[in-house]
Protein backbone atom coordinates (compact mmCIF):
# COMPACT_ATOMS: atom_id res chain seq x y z
CA UNK A 1 0.00 0.00 0.00
CA UNK A 2 2.85 2.46 0.81
CA UNK A 3 4.21 2.09 -2.70
CA UNK A 4 0.79 2.89 -4.21
CA UNK A 5 0.37 5.93 -1.92
CA UNK A 6 3.76 7.27 -3.04
CA UNK A 7 2.65 6.74 -6.65
CA UNK A 8 -0.55 8.70 -5.96
CA UNK A 9 1.36 11.56 -4.36
CA UNK A 10 3.63 11.74 -7.38
CA UNK A 11 1.08 11.43 -10.19
CA UNK A 12 -2.45 12.17 -8.92
CA UNK A 13 -3.70 15.72 -9.52
CA UNK A 14 -6.91 15.66 -7.46
CA UNK A 15 -7.74 15.39 -3.74
CA UNK A 16 -5.06 13.04 -2.38
CA UNK A 17 -7.14 12.05 0.66
CA UNK A 18 -10.03 11.03 -1.58
CA UNK A 19 -7.60 9.06 -3.75
CA UNK A 20 -6.15 7.24 -0.72
CA UNK A 21 -9.69 6.37 0.39
CA UNK A 22 -10.41 4.87 -3.05
CA UNK A 23 -7.16 2.92 -2.81
CA UNK A 24 -8.12 1.58 0.63
CA UNK A 25 -11.50 0.55 -0.80
CA UNK A 26 -9.76 -1.73 -3.28
CA UNK A 27 -9.54 0.39 -6.44
CA UNK A 28 -6.34 -0.09 -8.48
CA UNK A 29 -3.96 2.87 -8.33
CA UNK A 30 -3.73 2.95 -12.13
CA UNK A 31 -7.48 3.60 -12.46
CA UNK A 32 -7.34 6.32 -9.80
CA UNK A 33 -4.45 8.13 -11.52
CA UNK A 34 -5.99 7.37 -14.93
CA UNK A 35 -2.87 6.24 -16.73
CA UNK A 36 0.02 3.78 -16.72
CA UNK A 37 3.54 3.67 -18.13
CA UNK A 38 3.79 0.75 -20.55
CA UNK A 39 7.03 0.12 -22.42
CA UNK A 40 7.91 3.80 -21.94
CA UNK A 41 4.60 5.10 -23.32
CA UNK A 42 1.98 6.79 -21.12
CA UNK A 43 -1.44 5.20 -21.72
CA UNK A 44 -4.82 6.25 -20.38
CA UNK A 45 -6.67 3.46 -18.55
CA UNK A 46 -10.14 3.18 -17.07
CA UNK A 47 -12.54 0.42 -16.09
CA UNK A 48 -13.33 -0.31 -19.75
CA UNK A 49 -9.84 -1.78 -20.29
CA UNK A 50 -7.47 -4.17 -18.58
CA UNK A 51 -4.49 -2.60 -16.81
CA UNK A 52 -1.40 -3.54 -18.90
CA UNK A 53 1.04 -5.76 -16.98
CA UNK A 54 4.81 -6.12 -16.92
CA UNK A 55 4.49 -9.58 -18.51
CA UNK A 56 2.85 -8.01 -21.54
CA UNK A 57 5.86 -5.73 -21.92
CA UNK A 58 7.90 -8.94 -22.15
CA UNK A 59 5.59 -10.14 -24.94
CA UNK A 60 6.17 -6.88 -26.83
CA UNK A 61 9.94 -7.28 -26.39
CA UNK A 62 9.81 -10.81 -27.82
CA UNK A 63 7.72 -9.75 -30.82
CA UNK A 64 10.15 -6.90 -31.56
CA UNK A 65 13.08 -9.36 -31.55
CA UNK A 66 11.31 -11.90 -33.74
CA UNK A 67 9.95 -9.31 -36.17
CA UNK A 68 13.51 -8.74 -37.45
CA UNK A 69 13.05 -11.90 -39.54
CA UNK A 70 10.39 -10.11 -41.61
CA UNK A 71 10.85 -7.27 -44.06
CA UNK A 72 8.64 -4.41 -42.83
CA UNK A 73 6.00 -6.72 -41.30
CA UNK A 74 2.29 -6.06 -41.07
CA UNK A 75 0.98 -6.84 -37.57
CA UNK A 76 -2.44 -7.31 -35.98
CA UNK A 77 -3.12 -7.02 -32.26
CA UNK A 78 -6.31 -8.89 -31.36
CA UNK A 79 -8.22 -7.75 -28.27
CA UNK A 80 -6.18 -4.57 -28.05
CA UNK A 81 -7.84 -3.11 -24.91
CA UNK A 82 -5.94 0.09 -24.09
CA UNK A 83 -3.88 -0.30 -27.27
CA UNK A 84 -0.72 -1.03 -25.26
CA UNK A 85 0.70 -3.77 -27.50
CA UNK A 86 -0.25 -2.14 -30.80
CA UNK A 87 1.10 1.30 -29.85
CA UNK A 88 4.38 -0.07 -28.52
CA UNK A 89 4.98 -2.22 -31.61
CA UNK A 90 4.17 0.59 -34.03
CA UNK A 91 6.41 3.08 -32.21
CA UNK A 92 9.31 0.64 -31.92
CA UNK A 93 9.08 -0.94 -35.40
CA UNK A 94 7.51 1.84 -37.49
CA UNK A 95 5.46 -0.72 -39.46
CA UNK A 96 1.77 -1.12 -40.35
CA UNK A 97 -0.23 -2.19 -37.28
CA UNK A 98 -3.90 -3.09 -37.10
CA UNK A 99 -5.69 -3.47 -33.75
CA UNK A 100 -9.13 -4.84 -32.95
CA UNK A 101 -11.45 -5.28 -30.00
CA UNK A 102 -15.03 -6.48 -29.59
CA UNK A 103 -15.65 -3.65 -27.10
CA UNK A 104 -16.35 -0.22 -28.57
CA UNK A 105 -15.62 1.33 -25.16
CA UNK A 106 -12.15 -0.27 -25.15
CA UNK A 107 -11.54 0.92 -28.71
CA UNK A 108 -12.35 4.49 -27.65
CA UNK A 109 -9.59 4.27 -25.02
CA UNK A 110 -7.16 2.69 -27.51
CA UNK A 111 -7.84 5.40 -30.10
CA UNK A 112 -7.26 8.14 -27.50
CA UNK A 113 -3.96 6.49 -26.58
CA UNK A 114 -2.91 6.20 -30.22
CA UNK A 115 -3.53 9.94 -30.74
CA UNK A 116 -1.76 10.76 -27.47
CA UNK A 117 1.31 8.77 -28.57
CA UNK A 118 1.20 9.82 -32.25
CA UNK A 119 0.67 6.22 -33.37
CA UNK A 120 -1.11 5.81 -36.72
CA UNK A 121 -2.89 2.50 -36.07
CA UNK A 122 -5.80 1.09 -38.08
CA UNK A 123 -8.52 0.12 -35.59
CA UNK A 124 -11.31 -2.36 -36.34
CA UNK A 125 -14.25 -3.38 -34.16
CA UNK A 126 -15.20 -7.04 -34.03
CA UNK A 127 -14.73 -10.48 -32.56
CA UNK A 128 -11.28 -12.09 -32.85
CA UNK A 129 -10.22 -12.44 -36.52
CA UNK A 130 -13.63 -11.72 -38.07
CA UNK A 131 -13.00 -8.04 -38.98
CA UNK A 132 -9.73 -8.98 -40.69
CA UNK A 133 -11.31 -11.84 -42.62
CA UNK A 134 -14.25 -9.62 -43.63
CA UNK A 135 -11.84 -6.94 -44.90
CA UNK A 136 -9.55 -9.48 -46.64
CA UNK A 137 -6.54 -8.25 -44.66
CA UNK A 138 -3.34 -10.34 -44.83
CA UNK A 139 -0.57 -9.99 -42.23
CA UNK A 140 2.80 -11.39 -41.22
CA UNK A 141 2.35 -11.36 -37.43
CA UNK A 142 -0.62 -11.98 -35.15
CA UNK A 143 -0.13 -10.94 -31.53
CA UNK A 144 -2.70 -11.25 -28.77
CA UNK A 145 -3.10 -11.22 -25.02
CA UNK A 146 -6.68 -12.55 -25.01
CA UNK A 147 -8.86 -13.34 -21.99
CA UNK A 148 -7.54 -16.64 -20.61
CA UNK A 149 -8.75 -17.05 -17.02
CA UNK A 150 -10.96 -20.11 -16.50
CA UNK A 151 -14.54 -19.23 -15.58
CA UNK A 152 -14.29 -20.93 -12.16
CA UNK A 153 -10.71 -19.81 -11.41
CA UNK A 154 -10.03 -17.81 -8.24
CA UNK A 155 -8.33 -14.46 -8.88
CA UNK A 156 -7.40 -11.48 -6.70
CA UNK A 157 -10.35 -9.37 -5.54
CA UNK A 158 -8.73 -6.17 -6.81
CA UNK A 159 -8.74 -7.66 -10.33
CA UNK A 160 -12.14 -9.40 -10.13
CA UNK A 161 -13.92 -6.36 -8.67
CA UNK A 162 -12.44 -3.69 -10.93
CA UNK A 163 -11.20 -4.90 -14.30
CA UNK A 164 -13.63 -5.77 -17.14
CA UNK A 165 -14.77 -9.41 -17.05
CA UNK A 166 -14.89 -9.45 -20.85
CA UNK A 167 -11.08 -8.99 -20.83
CA UNK A 168 -10.44 -11.64 -18.16
CA UNK A 169 -12.50 -14.81 -18.57
CA UNK A 170 -12.73 -17.41 -21.33
CA UNK A 171 -14.69 -20.63 -21.76
CA UNK A 172 -13.22 -24.08 -22.46
CA UNK A 173 -10.76 -23.91 -19.54
CA UNK A 174 -9.53 -20.51 -20.70
CA UNK A 175 -8.70 -21.75 -24.22
CA UNK A 176 -11.72 -20.34 -26.09
CA UNK A 177 -10.01 -17.40 -27.78
CA UNK A 178 -6.72 -19.15 -28.57
CA UNK A 179 -8.69 -21.80 -30.42
CA UNK A 180 -10.76 -19.19 -32.25
CA UNK A 181 -7.63 -17.39 -33.48
CA UNK A 182 -5.70 -20.54 -34.42
CA UNK A 183 -8.70 -22.06 -36.23
CA UNK A 184 -9.01 -19.04 -38.55
CA UNK A 185 -5.37 -17.91 -38.64
CA UNK A 186 -4.65 -19.25 -42.14
CA UNK A 187 -7.34 -16.96 -43.52
CA UNK A 188 -5.36 -13.83 -42.60
CA UNK A 189 -1.72 -14.93 -42.50
CA UNK A 190 0.81 -14.55 -45.31
CA UNK A 191 2.99 -17.47 -46.38
CA UNK A 192 5.66 -16.82 -43.73
CA UNK A 193 4.21 -15.91 -40.33
CA UNK A 194 4.47 -15.58 -36.57
CA UNK A 195 1.70 -15.91 -33.98
CA UNK A 196 2.59 -14.60 -30.51
CA UNK A 197 0.35 -15.12 -27.47
CA UNK A 198 0.47 -14.29 -23.80
CA UNK A 199 -0.92 -17.32 -21.96
CA UNK A 200 -1.91 -18.63 -18.54
CA UNK A 201 0.94 -20.50 -16.86
CA UNK A 202 -0.74 -23.93 -17.19
CA UNK A 203 -2.00 -23.55 -20.77
CA UNK A 204 1.13 -23.99 -22.89
CA UNK A 205 0.77 -27.64 -23.85
CA UNK A 206 -2.96 -27.34 -24.62
CA UNK A 207 -2.35 -24.36 -26.91
CA UNK A 208 0.52 -26.21 -28.57
CA UNK A 209 -1.88 -29.06 -29.40
CA UNK A 210 -4.38 -26.57 -30.83
CA UNK A 211 -1.65 -25.00 -32.99
CA UNK A 212 -0.76 -28.37 -34.50
CA UNK A 213 -4.43 -29.29 -34.91
CA UNK A 214 -5.23 -26.20 -36.98
CA UNK A 215 -1.89 -25.26 -38.56
CA UNK A 216 -0.21 -28.63 -39.05
CA UNK A 217 3.54 -29.07 -38.86
CA UNK A 218 4.44 -25.68 -37.38
CA UNK A 219 7.10 -24.79 -34.84
CA UNK A 220 5.77 -24.02 -31.38
CA UNK A 221 7.88 -22.46 -28.63
CA UNK A 222 6.73 -21.95 -25.04
CA UNK A 223 8.71 -19.29 -23.15
CA UNK A 224 8.81 -18.35 -19.47
CA UNK A 225 8.37 -14.85 -18.05
CA UNK A 226 10.79 -13.21 -15.61
CA UNK A 227 8.97 -14.98 -12.73
CA UNK A 228 9.79 -18.31 -14.43
CA UNK A 229 6.17 -19.13 -15.25
CA UNK A 230 5.20 -20.35 -18.73
CA UNK A 231 3.75 -17.11 -20.10
CA UNK A 232 4.23 -16.86 -23.86
CA UNK A 233 3.78 -19.13 -26.85
CA UNK A 234 5.14 -18.52 -30.33
CA UNK A 235 3.85 -20.37 -33.39
CA UNK A 236 5.79 -19.94 -36.62
CA UNK A 237 6.67 -21.65 -39.91
CA UNK A 238 10.16 -20.36 -40.73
Amino acid sequence: MNKEIEYLKKYYNGDINDAIKRLENGEPVQYIVGNVDFYGYILNVNKDVLIPRRETEELVEEVIKRSKLFNNPTIIDIGTGSGAIAISLLKELNCHVYASDISNKALMVAKENAIKNNANITFLQGDMLKPFIDNKIKVDIIVSNPPYIKENEEIEDIVKNNEPNIALYAKNNGLEFYESILKDANRVLKEKYLIAFEIGKTQGNDIKLLAHKYLGNVKVEIKKDLSLNDRFIFVYNY
